[in-house]
């Protein structure tokens, strides 16, 4: 899908530092003096227009979520929400998450969201989806030892993949939801992007991912 372009998106970006982090490199291993707090921080990496990590930040105020998204047209909206939520334990980087250790410390991170992340479904663009090989070894390198990584997503060929990407890994795999509407997990949130596909009647996969002891 293309994107509509919006030319003052980075204007937008500018003028709000308080809701996406400028120059995020700087904050590397310092994010708990940023918010202010020592609360255990969770990433959301491709946020889409933010309303996962919105009202999420809502439902665990104890919890400081990171947003990550490379799309300024995207970012823009995010802000939106961000500030009419008011909430103090969110933030923004516009960022490439491609290479997490350049802004988040060792042992920094307490969990990974990726959320109907694209799926990238040709075999020459397997290194590009979210949970291929080197992007587990990324978020690995900033989370604490068993940290987590929940997936969702409604595409069954990227779920496939990334189960066996997971367990080959060597991650242990815990609630594992072939239909999440349809299970006993409590406390999802949705997404903008989980709302529109469950109203088609598509399936919503999920699962969470946890490494072991380093």
């Amino acid at each position: 899908m293309r994107l509509r372009n919006k030319p003052w998106a980075q204007d937008m970006i500018d003028d709000h530092p308080g809701i996406v982090v400028p120059d995020p490199e700087n904050w590397k291993g310092k994010w708990k003096e940023l918010f202010g707090n020592e609360n255990p921080i969770h990433i959301e990496v491709g946020t889409g227009k933010g309303q996962f990590i919105t009202e999420m930040s809502k439902l665990h105020p104890d919890i400081n979520f990171i947003g990550i998204e490379r799309q300024k047209s995207i970012v823009v909206s995010s802000i939106d929400k961000i500030k009419e939520s008011g909430q103090e334990n969110v933030r923004m980087m516009n960022v490439n998450a491609m290479e997490l250790n350049q802004f988040f410390a060792e042992n920094e991170v307490h969990r990974v969201y990726l959320n109907f992340s694209d799926p990238w479904p040709k075999a020459r663009h397997e290194k590009r989806r979210l949970t291929y090989e080197t992007f587990l070894q990324s978020y690995e390198a900033v989370l604490i030892p068993n940290g987590e990584v929940h997936l969702k997503t409604d595409n069954q060929g990227l779920f496939e993949y990334s189960l066996h990407s997971f367990s080959k890994y060597g991650m242990i795999l815990n609630n594992v939801s072939l239909d999440l509407h349809n299970s006993d997990i409590e406390g999802n949130v949705m997404t903008e992007y989980e709302e529109k596909f469950s109203a088609k009647g598509n399936r919503i996969y999920r699962c969470e991912a946890v490494y072991r002891s380093k």
